[in-house]
């Protein structure tokens, strides 16, 4: 059975993982990385991002992202929309 859907889909990743400092982007461990999912929507993903950061609120090096995967699949179309 396939779903069909009203809106366009529009997929989000989000990751985090622990980061050598609390100011750059370089991760300490790659393989450590934890890959939360990839969601529809930026609603979805945006609330699997607040979880994820939230119970990581302890550790200051420890980064969740959210990465509009529909740019990078069809990046024309986000210059359309922008």
């Amino acid at each position: 059975m396939t779903e069909t859907h009203s809106s366009p889909q529009l997929l989000h990743l989000v990751f985090g993982g622990e980061l050598e400092d609390i100011n750059g982007l370089t991760f300490k461990d790659l393989g450590a990385l934890d890959i939360v999912g990839i969601y529809p929507n930026y609603a979805s993903a945006h609330a699997a991002w607040k979880a994820k950061a939230q119970q990581t609120v302890d550790n200051a090096h420890m980064r969740y992202f959210v990465v509009h995967l529909h740019r990078l699949l069809d990046p024309e179309a986000s210059t359309k929309a922008s």
